[in-house]
């Protein structure tokens, strides 16, 4: 009798273990080089790589998805159980996710041409320009929220790579980005970023860079777990290798 209650208890221990190797959490992102892009059919970058190595500790598996970010922000919030990054934090956002932390560092501008010498003093002075925008981005909320106007002083676009067009073609004066992503994607189209930007005006939006975090659904248990992951590859120096790839 006792022989089979063992046998029982074992047979239960590896199912759970099991049960726990094979979890596996849906995470959404965006196009958005270098944090997180696709190359060669795999999705790869710095906060991809930060993502992978905290799943790699907590020994939980990814399912990872590229989609557009207004598509990805709405999947997250309104989905349980979704991992969305690298996503900006604002008042505007804090009650909507549970956040894990931050992943990645990030600052943001309003960049014009530098042969246009655009300056601008306060934010209330660039909404006499057009600004080449994403949609539901970080960026794009925030000017919405300063009284910037789609359609008016805000053109919204669904890829990043658009409004440095919009830009070089004068279809707008000015393109709000992350400063990182914005120097990697002009660099792909063979432009040296320090020669053909300008820093019109920095916008204080996410001084501690960009997050990682669920939706407001998910479990507190399943957060902390995500959260003592990023807490341990940061001590262990995981993360500082990560970064000196990719910075």
């Amino acid at each position: 009798m006792r022989w089979l209650k063992k046998c029982f208890l074992f047979i239960a221990l590896n199912l759970t273990l099991h049960t726990a190797s094979a979890e596996a959490i849906k995470i959404v992102t965006e196009e958005l080089a270098p944090y997180n892009f696709t190359e060669k059919g795999v999705l790869t970058g710095f906060s991809t790589e930060v993502i992978q190595a905290i799943l790699k500790e907590i020994k939980i598996q990814g399912d990872f998805q590229s989609m557009p970010w207004a598509r990805a922000y709405d999947t997250a919030l309104n989905h349980e159980n979704i991992l969305i990054y690298s996503i900006g934090r604002t008042a505007q956002r804090e009650k909507l996710f549970k956040w894990i932390g931050p992943i990645a560092p990030a600052n943001n501008y309003l960049f014009s041409l530098a042969n246009h010498n655009i300056k601008i003093n306060h934010l209330n002075d660039a909404k006499k320009y057009q600004i080449g925008s994403v949609n539901a981005d970080i960026g794009e909320q925030f000017l919405e929220s300063q009284g910037f106007i789609k359609g008016t002083n805000l053109q919204s676009s669904v890829k990043y790579l658009l409004n440095y067009e919009k830009l070089k073609r004068g279809r707008v004066d000015l393109w709000v980005m992350n400063e990182m992503a914005a120097y990697h994607l002009v660099r792909q189209f063979g432009d040296d970023p320090n020669k053909v930007l300008s820093k019109a005006y920095r916008l204080d939006l996410i001084g501690d860079g960009y997050f990682m975090a669920f939706n407001h659904k998910t479990s507190d248990e399943m957060v902390e777990r995500f959260r003592q992951g990023l807490n341990t590859i940061k001590k262990n120096g995981t993360f500082d290798l990560i970064k000196k790839k990719w910075l």
